[in-house]
């Protein structure tokens, strides 16, 4: 049976004009583990923003708050991330020296992608001011544990450091955010995951918002744009948006919404395009797969999947993975605390990769290849297309390009039909580039022979639990204005 799918220059998302902005992860918590290698540090900008690699161009740089040095209560290798100010006896002082890893890496991955944008965010303020006294939450993990009297002091903290990474290190910050899955009763006391801070809907997370505003804008950084509230799932952002105060809601240039849960993402897209602001996709990941009998394709297909319902739901303009590297292969650990060691690539995992710190290598995956389908072929700039539920679409007005990544999820092969008939023009030939298989002995990124397109489409044969991108040269569209 032929599956047809219609692409339109016609459908272009509504977000940002329709212009794609990028591909990207956060650095925390995978930079902050293998920072203290060059080698590691190297390897992993060059896999994940490099142009032989992934080609990310989106870093969201965490802000550690730094938990009481007495604490000892965080297990996870890679999660107890420095502040940086040490407190002493009511006075607090800078301390720059700390979070060297993670800014090894993200150094690393600017000299891999000269255009990198970089976000901050905060998951925690620092310990001191917490009503808990510990930044990984409250003893009550339904009450915000920032303190009254610290909000200024907290906006202050976020602010000195974009300023220092500008003015000092020479780091262009395009935006900030002071939270993070803020209303949610994940982050208490003595945690052994995380640094978090809960913040109710409307007037705390207001508060923060336009504390940090004039903070930026007492060091200078009036052009750092505001974003958030990053909440953890699509229908709380839309509740959080709803109840900022209006000056709140009118400093954030920039919604940035976590998918891990909630289904709301029309609403979510028509309420960011109603207050005229731009959405991004700023984390998500899952250990789940799809497909069926996929084997090492079920975690990608997964990925793909989320990839595609995310930016044809949102219309966001950018896309960004929670973490590329989530397990650590080491035999000493790290900080007392051991690694979850390599992963099972048949089933679902976090992450695109794993960090062999005993072989100094960086072990790939196919949700890396996945990913690779989407970030290497469309590219920021681009005109993002609204397409199927299986098919993500975007047009390069510059080059007269089109790019269509397809998935197929079931376990046999699929005959589509590519219906190209409202272009003005298209070109003769298709490039077809495929992932599928397991690592050893399928496909990675495998360039495949080229179909001829036929007066308004082309037919393509879709292998069983694969990912495949087709790029066409020499389309052309001459009467609408938005890709103009």
């Amino acid at each position: 049976m032929q599956n047809t799918i219609v692409v339109s220059p016609c459908a272009t998302y509504e977000i940002n004009g329709g212009v794609f902005e990028g591909w990207g992860t956060s650095l925390c918590w995978w930079a902050n583990r293998i920072g203290y290698s060059d080698s590691l540090s190297e390897q992993a900008a060059e896999a994940f923003f490099g142009k032989d690699g992934l080609r990310m161009n989106i870093a969201r740089y965490n802000i550690g708050g730094g938990d009481d040095p007495s604490h000892n209560h965080i297990k996870r290798t890679d999660s107890l991330m420095p502040g940086y100010t040490v407190y002493n006896d009511g006075k607090v002082f800078y301390d720059w020296n700390v979070d060297n890893r993670q800014r090894n890496v993200l150094f690393k991955a600017i000299n891999a992608c000269n255009d990198l944008i970089v976000e901050m965010f905060s998951n925690s303020p620092p310990y001191y001011m917490t009503k808990s006294g510990c930044s990984s939450g409250g003893a009550d993990t339904r009450e915000d544990n920032l303190r009254e009297d610290c909000y200024a002091d907290f906006a202050r903290y976020i602010a000195a450091v974009c300023e220092h990474y500008e003015k000092v290190w020479g780091v262009k910050i395009q935006s900030v955010d002071a939270m993070n899955e803020p209303y949610t009763d994940f982050w208490w006391q003595y945690s052994d995951k995380q640094e978090g801070c809960h913040f109710d809907l409307g007037g705390s997370q207001s508060k923060i918002i336009l504390k940090l505003q004039s903070a930026l804008r007492d060091v200078g950084l009036n052009d750092v744009i505001l974003c958030g509230t990053d909440e953890t799932s699509i229908d709380t952002q839309i509740d959080a948006f709803n109840m900022l105060s209006a000056d709140a809601k009118k400093a954030l240039s920039r919604i940035d919404t976590h998918t891990y849960g909630g289904n709301k993402r029309d609403e979510l897209k028509a309420l960011a395009i109603s207050n005229g602001k731009n959405l991004w996709m700023s984390e998500v990941d899952s250990g789940c797969t799809a497909g069926k009998n996929a084997g090492e394709m079920g975690a990608a297909l997964w990925l793909a999947q989320r990839i595609i319902d995310d930016c044809n739901g949102l219309n966001c303009s950018a896309w960004i993975l929670w973490q590329t590297i989530d397990s650590h292969i080491c035999a000493d650990g790290f900080n007392g605390n051991k690694d979850k060691g390599m992963i099972d690539l048949r089933n679902g995992y976090w992450g695109l990769a794993v960090a062999d710190h005993d072989n100094d290598n960086i072990v790939l995956t196919k949700k890396y290849y996945a990913l690779g389908q989407f970030s290497r072929y469309i590219r920021p700039g681009y005109t993002m297309l609204k397409s199927s539920e299986s098919t993500l679409a975007a047009y390069d007005t510059l080059n007269n390009c089109l790019v269509i990544v397809s998935i197929n999820t079931s376990p046999d092969s699929e005959r589509k039909y590519f219906d190209l008939s409202q272009f003005d023009e298209i070109g003769r030939t298709v490039q077809v580039i495929r992932t599928s298989g397991g690592m050893k002995n399928g496909e990675n990124w495998r360039e495949i022979c080229p179909i001829t397109t036929l007066e308004d489409g082309f037919y393509a044969d879709t292998l069983a639990n694969s990912i495949t991108t087709y790029i066409i040269d020499d389309v052309k569209v001459k009467s609408l204005k938005s890709l103009l």
